[in-house]
């Protein structure tokens, strides 16, 4: 394609902090996703818990954490730093994950997720406005779509080394102890992370309040709200590859066949969203989650169909992750953007609760089939809210700043 060249000189001329950011994410996602996929088997293979268990800890997990992703990114704002944050983040969370192999009850499992969600909570928002300060705005496209090509490829490894351990005869209590290693490797690269060149200005006051968001950005946050209503936890998939008889040492490889998908889409698809816009590839991102959920209700089965429809949520990861917090950098002003990002993740985080105690619900009260079905009506409503509520009442500035001139 005519546009690979210039992406790929693009990639070689972005910062420094940029690809750092990239990097510690990817060793993050290592330790994160050798675990993530095993959770669901331990609650229910040792722990003996089921469907409500599960959405109940991961929702509980996300609600608690929420409050602190827009506390973390007013303060990251009012001081004009966004390390300690980060740093601060990452270290609880590479700490508290290992301690899972501990977890002889539920409920304690319950606060070492709680725990690895607040770490994440302190992180994000400081994160994902460090990246955005670093960046020209006619390249956020490129460069968070780089950040998330870079976390999968974590998200690749950490599956990868599950199987590889589970395979060897690990204990999977164990598995989770190993987790450690990468853990501690991020918090010792986050030490290198420098604020960027010109950094919002430290503010004794920051507008922080729904209402002092604009009126675009708001619209916006509330579509992405509805979508998560529908986007419960990514461990009810695994929760159903193994009822239609995926064996627990497979379960790790589908996600990793996920992650890989996403990691080679993630930058040319965000780099794609500089040139055509972020609304439109949004939007389409939406529709093939829904694609993606109607598949695994109705149509999913082991084999090479399983691992097809998982591909296509890999590409769906790729045209939405990055490109959700481009648009939202595009839409928040320089002094509010650590601000719009932890309502961002407030936000994500709040609606998770609900999202996933419902489809948990749904699954044992109705079926598995309604519950995704439930899933795929959410994604196609917020697609349809893109189109004719959010986009109609873009200012052209907001417009222009989600596309990029195309340079010969």
């Amino acid at each position: 394609m005519s546009y690979i060249g210039p992406m790929l000189r693009a990639l070689l001329q972005l910062p420094r902090s940029v690809w750092l950011i990239g990097l510690i994410s990817l060793v993050n996602d290592s330790a994160s996703e050798m675990m993530y996929p095993l959770i669901p088997l331990y609650l229910s293979g040792v722990l003996m818990a089921g469907p409500k268990a599960l959405g109940l800890i991961e929702g509980l997990a996300e609600a608690i954490a929420s409050l602190l992703k827009l506390v973390s990114g007013v303060w990251a704002d009012r001081t004009g730093r966004s390390k300690p944050w980060i740093m601060a983040g990452y270290g609880v969370a590479g700490l508290a994950r290992p301690l899972i192999a501990f977890a002889t009850v539920w409920p304690l499992l319950l606060l070492l997720r709680v725990l690895d969600r607040i770490g994440k909570a302190v992180r994000a928002a400081p994160r994902d406005a460090l990246l955005a300060a670093s960046i020209a705005p006619d390249q956020r496209g490129l460069a968070f779509g780089l950040h998330r090509a870079l976390d999968n490829t974590g998200a690749v490894i950490g599956p990868l080394l599950a199987a590889a351990l589970l395979g060897a005869g690990v204990p999977l209590q164990q598995v989770f102890l190993w987790a450690l290693v990468p853990g501690l490797a991020c918090l010792l690269l986050s030490t290198a992370l420098k604020e960027s060149a010109a950094p919002p200005q430290p503010q004794a006051r920051i507008e922080w309040r729904w209402r002092g968001l604009p009126l675009p950005l708001r619209r916006y946050l509330a579509v992405v709200a509805v979508f998560t209503l529908g986007n419960s936890s990514n461990m009810f998939l695994f929760l159903r590859a193994k009822e239609l008889g995926v064996s627990e040492a497979q379960v790790p490889l589908l996600w990793a066949a996920v992650s890989a998908v996403a990691a080679v889409c993630s930058t040319p698809l965000g780099h794609l969203s500089d040139r055509i816009g972020r609304l439109r590839l949004l939007t389409a991102g939406y529709v093939a989650y829904a694609l993606f959920y109607v598949g695994m209700a109705w149509f999913a089965e082991p084999g090479w169909r399983l691992y097809l429809l998982f591909g296509l949520y890999g590409l769906f990861m790729a045209a939405t992750e990055g490109v959700e917090r481009a648009l939202l950098a595009d839409l928040a002003p320089a002094s509010q953007r650590g601000t719009a990002f932890g309502w961002f993740n407030l936000l994500l985080g709040a609606v998770l609760l609900p999202a996933s105690v419902l489809f948990g619900w749904l699954w044992e009260g109705v079926s598995a089939a309604f519950a995704f079905g439930f899933s795929a009506s959410c994604a196609l409503l917020a697609a349809g809210l893109l189109v004719v509520w959010v986009r109609p009442h873009a200012t052209a500035d907001v417009r222009a700043a989600a596309k990029t001139t195309i340079r010969p």
